[in-house]
């Protein structure tokens, strides 16, 4: 909790956020994407592609006495996410320019790991992220594009977990009446680290 977020629930509306043109990641999608996190006071936490840095921002909220490591690669990216680390006032969260999986490498091994965007890397970042996962870890992997699907689909058959389809719409004014108007459709992959697995 905060000044600009005085709630202890997940779901900062989206125009609180700085955009900087950068897509950011809905707020009905950071709910779900934080549920399935499983966040808890003084977890390690990984943002990789963390855009705006929503997710970013939600989960330092999340996790008092830990730290969000916001992993970003473009300068707009960087720009919003510092932004939003600034304007939410969160102490907890470090922006590390870079990409992944090279930007990673000298990080604390994480609790939880957040993907919300990869450079085309995907299935690297996530061999590394399940490396490094510290027993009993989740990794949660935002989707929407059918290329990264199709990734997730292949972590789904090696490492198990769930991949859940997220449709969202909501009603906007058009002319005198209202009507639904679709999100992009998102995937939202899950999986836990076995405590055999170290």
């Amino acid at each position: 909790m905060n000044d600009q977020w005085p709630y202890s629930t997940p779901g900062i509306a989206d125009e609180l956020f700085n955009r900087n043109e950068v897509p950011m990641t809905k707020e009905e999608v950071r709910v779900l994407t934080l549920a399935k996190a499983r966040l808890a006071p003084r977890q390690t936490v990984w943002d990789i592609g963390s855009g705006t840095g929503s997710l970013s921002v939600e989960a330092a909220l999340l996790v008092p006495g830990g730290t969000v490591y916001a992993v970003e690669r473009t300068p707009r990216g960087l720009e919003a996410t510092q932004s939003n680390i600034a304007k939410f006032a969160v102490a907890n969260v470090v922006l590390i320019s870079g990409a992944a999986p090279e930007a990673l490498q000298e990080l604390p091994d994480p609790h939880r790991v957040i993907i919300g965007g990869s450079g085309g890397r995907l299935a690297e970042i996530f061999q590394l992220v399940m490396h490094r996962l510290q027993p009993g870890g989740r990794v949660v992997v935002n989707a929407v594009t059918l290329e990264t699907l199709a990734v997730c689909q292949q972590f789904l058959s090696e490492w198990g977990g769930e991949l859940i389809q997220v449709n969202i719409s909501r009603v906007a004014s058009v002319g005198k009446v209202h009507m639904w108007r679709a999100l992009n459709p998102i995937y939202i992959y899950t999986a836990e680290k076995n405590r055999e697995e170290v």
